[in-house]
């Protein structure tokens, strides 16, 4: 059997619940997406990401409110723009440190990281969250600050997570073989761009669902389930 000496982790279905980030974090930056833009506007990381959402949506000229109208679009729409994505960090930084929420995480997770790391194996995470979003989100979890099981963390500016070569990166960028990373996700187009790569698989299958007959890749219903 391969030996298993990086993990790479989804965060939305994978290590918490979907419901934390549809229900809790879109809704407040859709909110304060809006005065967040005009009272921050001056800060270079937020001209940029601006200038970035008007080039990704092919606008040569645009007012300010066009492109709170085109960020509160693609928040609707779930949209996977990394411009959209940072912005929205900064937001739930706020947040986060007012103590507004704590970012939930399945019972499990927790101790299973520690384990793992205790085992001797580098945690990494992948995920369509810009970075910031990401170590915002581990640093305040409902378990604690875990920012210190993960070695690293990847978004899209890694490239899509559905195609193949963003895992090839993610290898590349940690130091090891594809054959000795293992991928969890609860997306299986996912898992197929990270077995493409050469990666080993773990498909999150949480209840209420249930686990396929014949699943495509490796089924579990949490973490304690996976022996790596």
């Amino acid at each position: 059997m391969t030996v298993i000496r990086a993990i790479v982790t989804d965060i939305e279905g994978t290590t918490s619940s979907i419901s934390f980030v549809k229900d809790v974090l879109f809704p407040y930056a859709r909110k304060r997406l809006p005065a967040y833009v005009e009272t921050h506007v001056d800060r270079p990381e937020v001209q940029h990401w601006l200038h970035d959402a008007a080039k990704e949506a092919g606008l040569i000229e645009a007012s300010r409110q066009e492109i709170i109208e085109l960020l509160l679009r693609w928040i609707d729409e779930d949209r996977k723009s990394t411009a959209l994505k940072a912005l929205q960090g900064m937001i739930w930084k706020d947040g986060y440190e007012a103590g507004d929420y704590r970012a939930h995480v399945y019972p499990e997770v927790a101790a299973r990281l520690h384990a793992w790391r205790g085992d001797g194996l580098h945690l990494y995470v992948y995920s369509s969250g810009s970075v910031a979003a990401q170590k915002l989100f581990f640093q305040y979890s409902e378990a604690g600050d875990l920012t210190p099981m993960f070695a690293g963390y990847f978004d899209t500016e890694t490239g899509p997570k559905r195609e193949r070569a963003s895992y090839e990166k993610i290898a590349e960028a940690v130091g090891e073989l594809p054959q000795h990373l293992l991928f969890l996700s609860d997306i299986v187009e996912e898992l197929d761009a990270a077995k493409a790569a050469g990666y080993q698989t773990a498909w999150l299958v949480r209840p209420p669902l249930t686990l396929p007959a014949e699943p495509r890749h490796p089924a579990y219903p949490d973490f304690d389930a996976i022996t790596p």
